[in-house]
């Protein structure tokens, strides 16, 4: 009997040791990213109504998996599987969306730039700011932590506020 109990008791012992190690390994493969959204001529940090986030080159918007801390950055919970990521800014609760500037010179057309996720979470990402003079954005570099991504964005011109507006008639 006795050593019928000690069984049992080493047995529940072990399971509750493999769910708390399988528990751990769940929270690991979670991938939490911070957002950080920079104005490309001062450096400082824009708070946003959302950050519009698009993984693996999917055409959908995902604006839910981002919760918006006080500071004005973001916290991106991604799904286990993705492995690229586009980030957009807006403004004018969300009808309006910022220019991206990781661009050669921010001017050309917007077209969309892919980061890696595991490249993100092991040392962070700060994207290029081509908006503006290369001396000045040389002169904005900013400091990113591993499971950081900070990107430099712009509002939209007259032109292209007018060309967005046609298009969308």
């Amino acid at each position: 009997m006795l050593r019928l109990t000690h069984r049992v008791l080493t047995l529940l012992l072990c399971m509750a040791a493999f769910c708390g190690c399988s528990g751990l390994l769940l929270a690991q493969t979670e991938k939490t990213i911070t957002l950080r959204m920079l104005d490309n001529k001062t450096g400082k940090l824009i708070a946003t109504s959302d950050f519009l986030v698009r993984v693996d080159h999917e055409k959908t918007v995902h604006a839910n998996w981002v919760a918006l801390n006080e500071n004005g950055t973001g916290k991106l919970t991604l799904p286990k599987g993705a492995s690229l990521l586009s980030i957009q800014g807006t403004f004018n609760s969300s009808m309006d969306i910022y220019v991206n500037c990781d661009l050669a010179n921010g001017k050309e057309p917007p077209i969309v730039r892919w980061y890696a996720v595991a490249e993100i979470l092991a040392t962070g990402v700060a994207a290029p700011n081509g908006c503006g003079k290369p001396s000045a954005a040389a002169k904005l570099k900013p400091a990113v932590k591993p499971g950081e991504f900070v990107f430099f964005v712009r509002k939209p011109s007259l032109r292209e506020q007018m060309a967005d507006d046609f298009t969308t008639r």
